[in-house]
C-alpha cells in the first residue's frame, strides 16, 4: 500500500534522510520546512500522512499539529511527530494536541516503516468511509460527516489481557478513574471475554505466560463485532522485533515498559477517540443512506450507488497511481432455486449470501447487489495477490456449508467470480466492469465455483 507522505523539518539533512528512506519503500514524498508551509500543503494537496518535527522556529510541531487537528479539512490526516525530545511529558503533549503517534530521534528504520504502514492503513480506511459518506451525500443525504471535536473520550470500555495479575491491576489503577476497565488473566479466554463485552480498546501484554500475544490479537480480530477494535501492546525493549511485526499486521499501537501513567492515559484516549470517530462515520453511512442507494432485500448498496462510487474511487486511484480491483460474483444455478423451491427460498439464499459476503471481505471493501443473483465488490488499494486471496475466501465461504432455507431445507450452492484490475491509464468504470464480466463468463464456462481474472 502506497501513500503520499509530507515530511516537515527545518533541517535539510533530516528532510533528505527521511525522504530517501520512504522513497525506497515507494512512498510519494512531499516536503515542507515550516509549520505554516505544512498546513498549507495539507489544505491544498491529498496528503495521507504527516511526519512532523517538533523543534522548529516560529511555529513548533505541537502548534502545527494542533492547527491541523482543529481544521475540518485536515483533522483526519494522521500525524506522526518526530523529535529529539524523549521525556514522557513531551509524548503526552504531542498526543494531547492530536498526534496519532510519536517517534524519538534517532529514528529506528523498522519502527518508522511499521508506524507509517499502520497510519497508511488508518488513513485508507478513513478515506474510504468519508468517500462513502460523501457519495451518499451527493445522491440523497444531508449531513454525513461529523467533526471529531465533539467526540468525548470519557467512560471508555477497556479490556486488559495480562497473565500477571499484579501488573494488570497496576495498569487498571492508572485508567479506572476515567474508564470502565476489566482484567483478563487467562489469555485463552480472550474471545469469550470480548464476545460478552462491548469493548472500545484492548491492552494486551507481550509477556503472557505460555501464550502468544499476537495469537490473542488475531483471535480478537476474527470476531465480527471486534474486527475493528483498537489494540495496544504493552512491551519490553526486547519485544521490539515482534512489536514491529504486530504493527505491520494491523495492531494499532504499543507502549513500552515501564509504563508511564500519563503517556498510557493519552494513548488510550487517542485510540478511543479514533475508534468512536470511525463508529460515528460508520453509523452516519448506515443510518443516513436513503433507500435510493440501498438494496432492500440484502441491505447492501445497490447498482446506482456502486456506479457512482466506482467512478469516484477509480478517478482517485488513477490520479494517485494506486491499485484497485473489481470482483463480480454470480450464484451458480440460482434459477433452479427459484424454479424448484419458490421465490421465498431464493430471497432467503440472497440474504444469507450477502451476509457471508460481508463477513469475508475487508473493512475497506464495498459490497453491492448488482442485480438479480449478481453481486459486486470494489476493493481499493488491492493488487492481484490480495484480490485473489479475498475472492478465494469468499468462494470458499459460499461452498463450505449449505444455505439454510427455513427450518428443514438446506441447499448446497457455489459462486463463480470474475476479477478485473485497474491496470491501464485509459480504464473507465465501464471497461473495468466489462472485463470483470468477461472473466465471470469464463469462470461459468470452465465449470463454475472458481475465480478467474481478466486477461487484459
Amino acid at each position: 500500500m502506497t501513500a503520499r507522505v509530507l515530511i516537515v523539518d527545518d533541517i535539510p539533512t533530516n528532510l533528505r534522510l527521511l525522504q530517501v528512506r520512504l522513497e525506497a519503500e515507494y512512498y510519494d514524498v512531499v516536503t515542507a520546512t515550516t509549520g505554516p508551509e505544512a498546513i498549507a500543503a495539507c489544505e491544498s494537496s491529498d496528503i495521507d500522512i504527516v511526519l512532523l518535527d517538533v523543534m522548529m522556529p516560529d511555529m513548533d510541531g505541537f502548534e502545527a499539529c494542533r492547527r491541523l487537528k482543529s481544521n475540518p479539512k485536515t483533522h483526519h490526516i494522521p500525524v506522526l511527530m518526530i523529535t529529539a525530545l524523549d521525556q514522557p511529558s513531551d509524548r503526552v503533549r504531542g498526543l494531547e494536541v492530536g498526534a496519532d503517534d510519536f517517534l524519538t530521534k534517532p529514528v529506528d528504520d523498522m519502527q518508522l516503516m511499521a508506524r507509517v504502514k499502520s497510519l497508511a492503513r488508518l488513513k485508507n480506511l478513513t478515506d474510504e468511509l468519508r468517500a462513502r459518506a460523501l457519495t451518499g451525500q451527493q445522491i440523497a443525504i444531508e449531513d454525513s460527516i461529523r467533526a471529531t471535536d465533539a467526540i468525548s473520550t470519557d467512560g471508555g470500555s477497556v479490556l486488559i489481557v495480562d497473565s500477571d495479575p499484579r501488573h494488570a491491576e497496576r495498569i487498571k489503577g492508572y485508567l479506572e478513574r476515567e474508564h470502565r476497565v476489566d482484567v483478563l488473566t487467562q489469555p485463552a479466554d480472550a474471545v469469550f471475554q470480548v464476545t460478552g463485552g462491548r469493548y472500545e480498546l484492548a491492552l494486551v501484554s507481550m509477556a503472557l505466560t505460555d501464550f502468544d500475544p499476537l495469537r490473542v490479537c488475531s483471535q480478537i480480530r476474527t470476531l465480527d463485532h471486534s474486527r475493528n477494535l483498537p489494540i495496544i501492546l504493552i512491551a519490553d525493549e526486547a519485544d521490539k522485533p515482534k512489536v514491529v511485526r504486530a504493527l505491520d499486521l494491523g495492531i494499532n499501537d504499543f507502549i513500552s515498559r515501564p509504563v508511564e501513567r500519563n503517556e498510557l492515559a493519552a494513548r488510550v484516549r487517542t485510540q478511543i477517540r479514533r475508534h468512536r470517530y470511525a463508529m460515528e462515520l460508520r453509523e452516519s453511512v448506515n443510518n443516513t443512506m436513503a433507500m435510493a442507494v440501498t438494496d432492500e432485500l440484502t441491505g447492501l448498496y445497490n447498482r446506482r450507488y456502486f456506479d457512482r462510487h466506482l467512478a469516484v474511487m477509480l478517478g482517485k486511484a488513477q490520479a494517485q497511481d494506486r491499485e484497485l480491483a473489481v470482483m463480480l460474483l454470480d450464484i451458480d444455478h440460482f434459477k433452479s432455486v427459484n424454479d424448484t423451491h419458490g421465490h421465498d427460498a431464493g430471497d432467503a439464499v440472497l440474504k444469507e449470501f450477502a451476509q457471508r459476503l460481508r463477513r469475508n471481505i475487508r473493512g475497506v471493501d464495498l459490497a453491492c447487489r448488482f442485480g438479480g443473483e449478481e453481486f459486486v465488490v470494489l476493493m481499493p488499494d488491492t493488487d492481484h495477490r490480495q484480490a485473489e486471496a479475498v475472492a478465494e475466501r469468499v468462494r470458499n465461504a459460499m461452498a463450505e456449508r449449505p444455505f439454510e432455507v427455513g427450518t428443514v431445507l438446506e441447499l448446497t450452492l457455489t459462486v463463480s467470480v470474475g476479477v478485473s484490475l485497474n491496470e491501464h491509464d485509459h480504464d473507465t468504470p465501464e471497461t473495468l466492469l466489462k472485463r470483470a464480466d468477461i472473466a465471470l463468463y469464463r469462470a461459468k464456462r470452465e465449470g463454475r465455483n472458481r475465480v478467474v481474472f481478466d486477461a487484459a
